[in-house]
């Protein structure tokens, strides 16, 4: 199954550990990292923008800088994109082990063709779970109908897919205590019926610990044994 993780925010990070070695850490449990970052223009926007260049290089995904109205299709895009990338890697390593280094490059034409069918074929019907994990500190305000729009996308696209496709919702920061880093709004699913309410009564706020909530994220697509639902954090009460 590929797994990805998709985070949206504006940057800036100002609350616990990097995001970059949270990123580097799903890299190593096979979890892709891909970025979007809707920045403003100035000083603080350039410093965001190159935390979001950080942390998707980390998690060996995708980044792109783009504007609210820009959002839904680049959502899409990386997706598909990143599904796309991750099967081209797999495959080139099995094509090493069988052929060797030097002898991909000099595969027939015919063969070729073969290999990005295979591809092909691979991308629209290998299994899949996409973790959205939308940055919801202060900044972000203005930008949250447009996030909304882009996840309904996203869902009508990945539906349209012949493999398997599940996506999981969270926010950060948390709850207004502090003592929750990040917030489930929806668990893995295929129908996201409830993406009109998503975020409509968070409390939004200045701090943004992306780093921390990142990692939560990733223990939770990595399916670790500490995110039980049966116990209290991100799986014990989740929003729809």
């Amino acid at each position: 199954m590929l797994k990805q993780i998709l985070l949206i925010t504006d940057g800036c990070s100002n609350v616990g550990m990097s995001p970059v070695i949270a990123a580097a850490h799903a890299m190593e449990e096979g979890i892709t990292v891909n970025v979007i970052g809707v920045v403003d223009h100035g000083e603080l926007g350039q410093l965001g923008s190159q935390e979001i260049i950080e942390i998707a290089r980390a998690g060996g995904g995708l980044s792109r800088i783009v504007s609210s109205r820009q959002l839904s299709q680049t959502v899409q895009m990386m997706t598909r994109k990143t599904v796309v990338g991750t099967i081209e890697k797999a495959v080139g390593k099995e094509l090493r082990n069988i052929l060797g280094d030097d002898q991909i490059t000099q595969l027939p034409p015919a063969q070729r063709a073969e290999v990005v069918h295979v591809i092909d074929e691979m991308s629209e019907n290998s299994a899949m779970r996409v973790a959205l994990l939308v940055d919801t500190s202060a900044s972000m305000k203005p930008k949250l109908a447009a996030v909304r729009d882009a996840l309904q996308d996203l869902l009508l696209s990945l539906r349209a897919r012949a493999g398997q496709s599940e996506v999981a919702v969270f926010h950060f920061p948390g709850s207004l205590s502090g003592e929750v880093e990040v917030e489930m709004d929806s668990p893995w699913t295929q129908d996201l019926a409830n993406i009109h309410k998503m975020f409509y009564k968070i409390n939004m706020r200045g701090t943004t610990p992306t780093g921390p909530a990142l990692l939560n994220v990733v223990e939770y697509v990595a399916e670790k044994p500490s995110l039980d639902s049966s116990k209290d954090g991100i799986l014990g009460d989740y929003v729809v």
